[in-house]
């Protein structure tokens, strides 16, 4: 399936790829959740971290967009050019939080993701230049990115990883 271009596509390709996400995690031994290695130094727990992270962006700059505001995107004080420097940030900050809390988390934001979605109406959802908050590109675009390909991402790495022979291989759902 090619990338969403409908509030329809969109939601079906986050609810498929998140769940297949899940199922990959899920796979996973509980021992192995935390080892580093899934995404360079980061472990699964990091990389789930690190997808609520987005979420949580995602959501704050819809928020300040739909009262007419523009957020400083990706982040206060951030260019997109320094989005590694603030993937090391989130990573630094969520590294010691627990496995339950960060999966807890993420079910949380991967919610109000999709409930967001779902309030738009389908003609504005991917029109873009629409709101002042997207710049050229549409609320649809981001939160494809923020939602279906990052999730997809997320699992490749993971498949990836587990292939490789870490953890020792386990029964994945193709």
């Amino acid at each position: 399936m090619g990338r969403p271009t409908n509030r329809a596509e969109l939601l079906d390709a986050a609810a498929a790829e998140y769940r297949r996400l899940l199922e990959v995690v899920d796979g996973l031994p509980a021992d192995r959740r935390e080892v580093p290695g899934a995404c360079d130094r980061w472990s699964v727990k990091d990389l789930l971290a690190h997808l609520d992270a987005w979420h949580e962006l995602f959501l704050g700059w819809e928020s300040v967009g739909a009262r007419g505001g523009r957020s400083e995107m990706p982040a206060p004080g951030v260019r997109w050019s320094e989005t590694p420097e603030l993937n090391a940030r989130i990573h630094e900050q969520t590294a010691d939080d627990p496995w339950d809390d960060v999966v807890a988390r993420l079910d949380d934001s991967h919610r109000r993701v999709i409930a967001v979605i779902g309030g738009y109406d389908e003609a504005y959802l991917f029109t873009k230049r629409r709101f002042a908050w997207t710049g050229s590109t549409s609320v649809g675009s981001y939160a494809v990115s923020a939602t279906s390909s990052h999730y997809a991402w997320a699992s490749k790495l993971i498949r990836r990883w587990i292939r490789a022979g870490h953890p020792d291989p386990v029964a994945l759902p193709q």
